[in-house]
């Protein structure tokens, strides 16, 4: 059997993998490895300075007023945590596309992401137009 010509596919062009070489994505591997190690040992110190990991606390008869601080600097340092978890999440996440060959790939136009957004934010998975649509 012949194959059709199908008008219409001529006009289309071919997709073909898009993705940044090698000598590129390794630095940015490398970065993100030691952001990942940071967030790490950030994660570590804040959990160590929350007040209330203090055993000996729970015997402290505290006046109100350091009550009420060692509350503000709880609040403070769950805050930071959170903070720090997301960006954790956002690093492995690049770091996964790094390794599955998709970093730099917008995940909702499948264009590349550019540069110069990269550089500035390595963890990006949009492209700046998905973004803007994303936030409206």
């Amino acid at each position: 059997m012949a194959k059709k010509n199908n008008p219409q596919s001529k006009n289309r062009p071919e997709k073909t993998a898009i993705r940044f070489p090698a000598s590129v994505l390794k630095p940015v591997g490398d970065f993100l490895v030691k952001e990942e190690k940071e967030i790490l040992k950030k994660l570590h110190l804040l959990s160590r300075e929350d007040p209330f990991a203090n055993p000996a606390r729970l015997t402290d008869n505290a006046a109100p007023d350091n009550e009420a601080l060692e509350q503000i600097d709880h609040l403070k340092n769950q805050s930071l945590q959170e903070q720090m978890k997301k960006n954790l999440i956002q690093v492995r996440r690049a770091l996964t596309r790094l390794k599955i060959g998709k970093y730099g790939i917008c995940e909702e136009c499948g264009q590349m992401i550019d540069t110069d957004r990269l550089m500035i934010y390595p963890h990006a998975t949009l492209c700046v137009k998905c973004e803007q649509k994303k936030k409206k």
